[in-house]
């Protein structure tokens, strides 16, 4: 099987090397990749006749797309009469991710526990939803956002803030979500379905501040680990139960059949588990500490998806614990400095997995090329190990202005 990865990040990188493993393989290519991949192959992920015309130069079988807005464009639907199998949902599945409305009117459809909500066009309508709940509120952007279209307001200030960085993201006359805060503890869930059978990977938390302490702006992700120690059996079946089941269950009565990874950010409240957001394919940087995990063949389970048959052991996880830690340009998430020399990967990679994310390859040195430079990942016996190899791992490596988080996981261990 000849496999090509969309895309350019992290979770692309750490897609292309697990599948490079797999033996039904015999090719992997990356389009278009970064510094750290091989096979790349420059293409635009959001123009479909340009990858339609990659695939066919390198005779894919099956394109598996990384990032959510070629997904949300419709690249799925642009090979429906394509030779190349393409794993991932089409354009009208993935609103899920691409319409913070239109899921939210779904979830409220199908009885799937979330936030408190309302649409607002103001700053004072939001004013308003915030005085009416009587505390902190959420504003939402409607659309894709990058990870940097979500605002946490407990004051008038935060509130006037907020809604003039995100508003002056999106379209004019554009319409937002104003939602209740709700207050736990973070979750991520992925799972792999063919529209009907599902597999659970394992659970995950992303760290989205950019500073220790979940301080700074929010970033695309500067961190995770896996799996959570705080999930309980009795969680992950009430999760199972009242999130995953009837999320699928609705899309099918929809008449929306979905295929491929979809991943849950939940919350978990003192009421159990709520979904705060759905996104249409793998997290960034979860994937990079969830695909070491996998035992089994995931080209095989993919396949399986496109065949609706999925059995309910396709995948595989060998339990141990891993950490990820971002390493970031100077001035992430704003605007990144770039074209920095990055020293000491080699040694980095003894002990750690690394996956590159905003890098390039020039004079056969790595260099940087974007606001996420690298996950380094550490594995280990459990969280503590884990951690200890990340960081360790994470001091080796040098670029000027390199910042990262050092509390990855760390709340967890004790």
């Amino acid at each position: 099987m000849r496999i090509a990865v969309l895309g350019s990040g992290g979770r692309e990188h750490a897609l292309l090397w697990r599948l490079s493993r797999d033996p039904e393989v015999d090719a992997a290519f990356a389009f278009p990749g970064n510094g750290g991949t091989s096979n790349n192959v420059p293409v635009d992920p959001m123009d479909p006749a340009a990858v339609r015309r990659a695939c066919e130069a390198k005779a894919i079988d099956l394109l598996v797309v990384g990032p959510e807005r070629p997904l949300a464009a419709g690249i799925v639907d642009a090979f429906a009469d394509h030779r190349t199998r393409v794993v991932g949902p089409t354009r009208s599945a993935a609103r899920l991710e691409s319409s913070k409305i239109w899921a939210k009117g779904f979830m409220i459809r199908h009885g799937i526990p979330t936030a408190a909500y309302r649409l607002v066009g103001s700053c004072g309508e939001f004013e308003a939803f915030a005085a009416e709940r009587g505390g902190p509120a959420v504003l939402k952007a409607d659309g894709l956002a990058g990870g940097k279209g979500v605002g946490v307001c407990r004051s008038r200030e935060e509130i006037d803030r907020a809604w003039a960085r995100i508003v002056g993201m999106r379209p004019a006359g554009e319409r937002f979500l104003a939602e209740e805060l709700l207050i736990g503890w973070e979750l991520s869930v992925h799972v792999l379905t063919d529209g009907a059978a599902w597999c659970l990977l394992p659970t995950s938390q992303d760290h989205k501040p950019l500073l220790d302490g979940d301080r700074g702006p929010n970033t695309g992700g500067m961190g995770a680990f896996s799996p959570v120690p705080a999930c309980a059996r009795a969680l992950a079946v009430r999760i199972a139960d009242e999130i995953v089941g009837p999320t699928l269950a609705g899309l099918a009565d929809e008449g929306i059949r979905y295929c491929g990874f979809l991943y849950f950010g939940l919350i978990i409240t003192e009421g159990g588990p709520r979904v705060l957001e759905y996104n249409v394919r793998l997290g960034d940087p979860e994937t990079q500490v969830l695909l070491p995990a996998l035992e089994s063949s995931l080209s095989a389970a993919l396949v399986a998806c496109l065949d609706e048959d999925l059995p309910p052991e396709a995948l595989r996880f060998d339990g141990r614990s891993r950490v990820g830690v971002v390493l970031a340009s100077a001035g992430y998430p704003g605007s990144p400095e770039t074209g920095k020399r990055i020293d000491g990967m080699e040694a980095a990679s003894e002990s750690a997995l690394l996956f590159h994310a905003g890098t390039e390859r020039r004079e056969g040195r790595i260099h940087t090329a974007g606001g996420r430079v690298l996950t380094v990942v550490g594995e280990g016996e459990d969280l503590g190990e884990a951690i200890e190899r990340a960081y360790a791992a994470c001091e080796t490596i040098r670029f000027d202005g390199v910042q990262y988080r050092n509390d990855i996981g760390r709340r967890n261990t004790g």
